[in-house]
């Protein structure tokens, strides 16, 4: 099994990378965090407000500057935004710092699992099917690109993906 001092989750909105996350830090007894939260705490405001008013760009210069900060801390299971694979920044750091996992979800289960989320920015201008269409065309390569691992997460509970988590890296 590989040291797993810092994990980091990536993959798309509605993957179950906070939930799964949590469950997985309690499997391998590490702290959780999660970059959304860490930048809403920062700021003192939601990610939807960011977005209206700093636009994408300056809530991804926000995420940016957290990823650099918290993939470097240990002991850790690390849930981050759907988009940090866009910066090749971030990929690097994630990538070089510690295991990733791809949380995989269809674009289907995706849509269903956000449809009644108000707090998605991206899915609030346009059909959100469509858009995460595109986004998934756009970054699931990039996903994989930094991916240690990856795992499907349509068909299991939360709790059962991170059951499964474990017994997987545990026997690689």
């Amino acid at each position: 099994m590989p040291t797993l001092r810092r994990v980091f989750l990536v993959g798309p909105m509605g993957a179950g990378k906070t939930t799964i996350g949590k469950y997985l830090a309690e499997h391998l007894k590490l702290r959780f965090a999660d970059t959304d939260t860490e930048i809403e705490a920062r700021t003192g405001a939601d990610i939807p407000w960011i977005f209206d008013v700093e636009c994408e760009e300056g809530f991804r210069d926000r995420e940016q500057q957290v990823v650099a900060e918290m993939t470097e801390w240990d002991d850790i299971v690390l849930a981050t935004g759907g988009g940090v694979v866009l910066r090749p920044e971030n990929r690097s750091a994630l990538a070089g710092r510690g295991f990733v996992i791809y949380l995989y979800a269809t674009v289907e289960e995706q849509t269903r699992r956000t449809r009644r989320d108000r707090g998605r920015p991206l899915l609030q201008k346009g059909d959100p099917e469509q858009i995460l269409r595109a986004l998934m065309v756009e970054r699931d390569p990039m996903y994989r690109e930094i991916a240690d691992h990856i795992i499907e997460t349509d068909a299991c509970s939360p709790r059962i993906v991170a059951q499964r988590l474990v017994q997987q890296l545990t026997s690689e």
